[in-house]
């Protein structure tokens, strides 16, 4: 199985050809394409090669599927004999990358 550790938006992922990764938001277009040039880690069947960071020539192409949004996250802030209770939501923004080739130059 061939599969890369990528970095970004400073958070690492495992990118599997073929399969797609929830990522921070990112300001491009659905439909796009991208490369994925921080790769900390690679590996090809038995072949494991580490980065000092990263991995010399090593690109993972990858392609905007869509935006979408997380699961919803209840923050309840209370204090008890004092009357506070706030009650507030969050969904984190995501965006959908599908893997297509993952590639040593």
């Amino acid at each position: 199985m061939k599969y890369a550790i990528v970095e970004c938006g400073g958070k690492q992922y495992k990118a599997v050809e073929g399969s797609t990764i929830d990522v921070d938001l990112l300001a491009e277009e659905p439909g796009k394409e991208l490369s994925l040039e921080q790769v900390l880690l690679l590996v090809d069947g038995e072949t494991i090669s580490v980065g000092t960071p990263v991995v010399n020539k090593a690109n993972v192409k990858a392609t905007i599927v869509e935006h979408v949004q997380g699961p919803k996250l209840v923050v309840f802030k209370y204090r008890p004999k004092k009357r506070i209770r706030v009650k507030t939501g969050h969904r984190q923004q995501y965006t959908r990358l599908m893997i297509e080739t993952i590639s040593v130059e």
